[in-house]
């Protein structure tokens, strides 16, 4: 991907600052990337695709808002997305809860760009893709794909506000298909030479192989191991339920009224960090608000939400850099967690467990209930009976309806080894595999 680069931002930025106005703010996206699909064992699918965006917020009367949306960064499309967004503006009533709009700032040094991942050609994501297979005897087929990814980010606004960055990605998905069992494994790094594809196509074959003609389980409440995808399941949904400051602040959080009481177990410390080193997110957030760290949870007990100008504006106090794009209806988010990796490797977690089971990830999870963060989902691509410290065989998929405050709260150990799950934007979860006591499995399946 060539990048546009700042100044050709700027060109469109000055033209969406117009006069006429009483504000106005500028978020502009530049994204590339390339996707190469494999299923029954070889590659099916080769894609590239880019693509410019660019969103103005204008502000008339004090605070009515409107924004609009464009694809262009050409002058003549650039002024049509800012009489769009003027017009919306007009009609629409005041809000007295707006922040204004952020002045500038100095932004925390993040080392987000990798040259070599941008570059990636579909020869070389097909090598990628050639050594996953290379894994896979001829009874197991292999699905998944291989992607890389170039952003830039640009934000303007008539305050003086200019934030600008550049950010790479690369991950890999790989599933391993038996006749009656499968296998998974995923990673998502900064730059497409940190992904051990082998590795992952191992892993997932190593799992397709050891559920073989999986066993019938009741369902119940059992310990658990969960691994990081799994882990990261949970803590996605906390983070939308209660991790957030509008949720919060309207009493719909988990949170709410319990900051400095302990909600979870000793062993585990939340954090939200977009720009520690292994983070996939951004040094400012889409309001312009320079990231920084927020511990959640410290030790189990709760710490704090994130915040964006709105919320912290009611609050009295500071955003914390977690701003949304505009229009916003949910509040700030929590894009970048972290759950601190304790000190046994997953194989210690597995024999220090008499009679349990093992997950691997989760699928098809949904909210039962939001303030007692109540979620209900399925095991998928490998679930495994422990028994006597080992991994025994496979076993049928469960449906799980569990309160995750509680799980944490019932956290026994905690892996030494965190990984990504990006279902975020401009963002991930990063988590470790975790024991947990009396994990709720409401309803068996035939397979």
């Amino acid at each position: 991907m060539s990048l546009l680069g700042a100044d050709r931002f700027e060109e469109a930025a000055r033209i969406a600052l117009g006069d006429g106005i009483d504000g106005a703010l500028v978020l502009a996206f530049h994204s590339a990337g390339g996707l190469t699909r494999f299923a029954s064992s070889q590659i099916h699918q080769n894609t590239w695709r880019e693509s410019v965006s660019i969103a103005v917020m204008a502000v008339v009367d004090g605070n009515r808002i409107g924004v609009a949306a464009g694809s262009s960064l050409d002058p003549d499309a650039v002024r049509a997305t800012l009489e769009a967004a003027k017009s919306i503006a007009r009609v629409t009533p005041a809000n007295p809860d707006f922040p204004g709009i952020a002045g500038p700032a100095t932004y925390p040094d993040a080392k987000v760009w990798d040259d070599a991942t941008a570059a990636t050609t579909p020869a070389e994501r097909a090598d990628g893709v050639a050594r996953a297979l290379d894994e896979f005897p001829a009874n197991i087929e292999a699905a998944g794909y291989l992607e890389t990814t170039a952003n830039e980010v640009f934000i303007a606004g008539s305050t003086g506000l200019r934030a600008y960055a550049t950010s790479t990605q690369a991950g890999c998905s790989v599933m391993a298909i038996a006749e009656n069992s499968s296998g998974f494994a995923e990673s998502v790094e900064r730059k497409l030479s940190s992904l051990d594809v082998p590795a992952l196509a191992e892993r997932a074959v190593r799992k397709a192989e050891l559920g073989r003609d999986p066993a019938d389980i009741e369902p119940g409440s059992y310990t658990v191991i969960l691994e990081p995808s799994a882990t990261s399941t949970l803590l996605q949904f906390l983070a939308y339920l209660g991790f957030g400051a509008k949720a919060f602040l309207e009493g719909r959080s988990f949170m709410a009224g319990k900051i400095g009481e302990k909600l979870m177990d000793d062993k585990v410390t939340i954090v939200d960090d977009p720009i520690a080193p292994d983070a996939l997110g951004l040094p400012f957030d889409f309001e312009g608000t320079p990231s920084s760290r927020v511990v959640l949870v410290d030790r189990g007990v709760a710490g704090d939400v994130v915040w964006d100008r709105t919320t912290a504006k009611k609050a009295g106090r500071g955003s914390t850099g977690h701003g949304l794009p505009p229009p916003n209806t949910m509040g700030p988010l929590p894009l970048n967690l972290l759950m601190e990796p304790g000190d046994r490797s997953l194989e210690q977690l597995v024999a220090s467990t008499e009679r349990g089971l093992l997950v691997t990830r989760f699928h098809y999870t949904n909210v039962v209930s939001e303030k007692e963060t109540v979620l209900t989902g399925m095991t998928r691509d490998g679930t495994f009976a422990i028994e006597d410290g080992k991994l025994a065989h496979g076993v049928k998929n469960l449906r799980f309806t569990q309160n995750a405050v509680e799980a944490l709260r019932n956290v026994e150990a905690v892996g030494d080894t965190a990984e990504t799950s990006t279902e975020l934007f401009f963002g991930g979860s990063r988590a470790p595999a975790v024991k947990v006591r009396d994990f709720k499995f409401s309803s068996a399946t035939t397979h």
